[in-house]
């Protein structure tokens, strides 16, 4: 009392705060120092006063139970015991929220004492309060604090606790927040990565659209554009997928769409300084990265060709490059590793791929080979396993097929092109055919696009799908382009006759959908033909 003669002002007023009392751990504490200001041999009135007054305090505290004193106050205050808690919480969370935002960089004085102690601490008696609505703006604002100091580290319980949280969908924080979270916690990054990767590949059926709202949802393309280590992380975590289940088109479909909206994001202002496309696509093949990024909107609809011409010249020339050297036996574990990046980038930068079909379909048999090696590419990326040299040549045996086919004027059609198509579609086990999906892509797109009545193209399409049995597949196809021609990235001066073209289309696969049986058709997927392995080499997985 004699050191701080304001003492006893404090702890007495801190005593009748409702706050502080109603709390077990701080009334034991009360309780000591009110027992160790008291004066056994009080030397003047003021002592003797203050005995007084901390006996009446101690006596009070001592005769309430745990619970007792905290109903008190309530009674006296008038308040309800859940808005009570709640009052306690906010306060504690505002005051707590107050200091951590005084970090080294808010200091005048550099001799002044370092405050980024607190932060571990704030940290850590957050756990509890993870899942509580009023304590969201005090993690929010530990999570989103700058780093400006070694000291300003965050529990790692605390990451912990925030992750199974929000892995339980039982996180109430804003969307930056979270962003924030996955910066400071890999395996809470991880999680979101695989939980959306989980959702895509047991939802097939899922449309375009709903596909690019399910990813935007996911704030992962948002925080990619923010934080160029998370782009890292969800991207290798694709590029190991993409390696094991490379015959799955839904993970294709996801990786193309994350990218759409990893851009789209890319393009906004950030909060952080603007880093490269460089540096995000860093194993990419660095003379194809501004080429493929570049959406086809972005150029005249006259140069497309041009475009791929040379794209698919430029991936030619590295894919050989890399064959021929295969028998070096010091590549070890990175065979065919350009060759897989620059297929990784492609599939990235699917839309190209689509403009190449449409471009097929719209246009005669001359001059398409380079169009044509670059869909064989996609779809049949080496040469080992994937037999891509053979499967050029039946690329063009399609291609030859459906401009007869879509030629014809009136019926009949040549019934040998038909059944050629269904044949390809439809190969014996032991021999090599390119993927189905190449053959439908191609297909659809000569139905919507080609110069052939819509009575012809809804004809030759249901023939072959039906004697086929890829119906789903054919309609999955046909709502992807759908979904480009509504974006407006399609090759068209008569935009209203191919929506007519597609729904009718549509109509007639749904027809099919309807009755077809799959006792009276033999099932089909859209897989690659067997094989031993995968020729890119697996790595485990996240």
């Amino acid at each position: 009392m004699k050191r701080l003669p304001f003492l006893g002002q404090f702890l007495g007023r801190l005593c009748w705060n409702p706050y502080v009392t109603a709390d077990d751990t701080s009334r034991r504490l009360l309780f000591q120092c009110l027992w160790g200001l008291y004066s056994e041999h009080p030397s003047n009135a003021v002592e003797r006063k203050a005995n007084q007054w901390i006996r009446k305090v101690l006596c009070q505290l001592a005769a309430e139970e745990d619970d007792a004193a905290a109903q008190a106050l309530m009674k006296c205050m008038g308040v309800p015991p859940k808005d009570y808690h709640l009052k306690v919480l906010r306060k504690m969370v505002a005051l707590l929220k107050e200091n951590i935002g005084k970090s080294c960089s808010s200091l005048g004085n550099t001799n002044q004492r370092c405050l980024c102690d607190n932060i571990l601490a704030t940290s850590e008696a957050c756990v509890p309060l993870v899942t509580c609505p009023e304590a969201a703006p005090l993690i929010g604002t530990l999570l989103q604090r700058p780093a400006t100091c070694v000291r300003a580290a965050l529990s790692e319980d605390f990451l912990d606790a925030l992750s199974s949280a929000y892995s339980s969908q039982g996180l109430s924080l804003e969307d930056q927040a979270i962003v924030s979270m996955w910066y400071h916690s890999l395996s809470s990054l991880e999680e979101a990565v695989l939980s959306l990767l989980e959702s895509v590949l047991t939802n097939t059926g899922s449309t375009p659209k709903k596909l690019e709202q399910q990813v935007a949802q996911s704030l992962l393309p948002k925080a990619c554009a923010q934080h160029c280590s998370i782009f890292l992380v969800v991207n290798d975590i694709f590029r190991s997928t993409l390696k094991q289940a490379e015959e799955k088109e839904c993970v294709k479909s996801l990786i193309q769409t994350f990218t759409c909206c990893f851009l789209r994001e890319l393009a906004l202002p950030q909060p952080q300084k603007c880093v490269s496309l460089k540096a995000f696509f860093a194993q990419s093949p660095q003379s194809l990265l501004v080429p493929l990024l570049t959406l086809p909107s972005e150029m005249p609809q006259k140069a497309w060709r041009h475009h791929l011409n040379w794209i698919s010249s430029s991936l030619q020339r590295l894919t050989e490059e890399e064959e021929e050297g295969d028998g070096d036996s010091s590549s070890g574990t990175r065979r065919y590793h350009k060759t897989f990046e620059a297929w990784f980038l492609l599939v990235q930068c699917a839309h190209w791929v689509q403009v190449t079909v449409q471009l097929l379909g719209t246009s005669g048999p001359e001059d398409c080979d380079p169009l044509l090696w670059l869909l064989t590419f996609y779809h049949h990326p080496t040469n080992r396993g994937h037999h891509r040299d053979l499967q050029l040549v039946h690329a063009k045996e399609v291609l030859d097929h459906l401009h007869s086919l879509f030629s014809v004027l009136s019926r009949p059609f040549p019934v040998d092109h038909l059944q050629s198509l269904v044949t390809l579609l439809s190969p014996g086990p032991q021999q090599p055919s390119p993927s189905p999906l190449l053959i439908l892509s191609l297909l659809v797109n000569f139905a919507v696009f080609f110069q052939q009545s819509l009575s012809g193209s809804t004809w030759i399409l249901q023939t072959v799908v039906d004697r086929s049995g890829l119906v789903d597949e054919a309609a999955c196809v046909l709502s992807s382009l759908e979904h480009r021609v509504n974006e407006g990235s399609c090759l068209s001066s008569d935009t209203n006759r191919v929506h007519l073209r597609i729904k009718e289309l549509q109509n007639t696969l749904a027809h099919m959908h309807a009755t077809w049986s799959p006792a009276e058709n033999q099932t089909h997927t859209l897989t690659h033909s067997k094989r031993g392995e995968s020729e890119y080499p697996h790595t485990h997985t996240h």
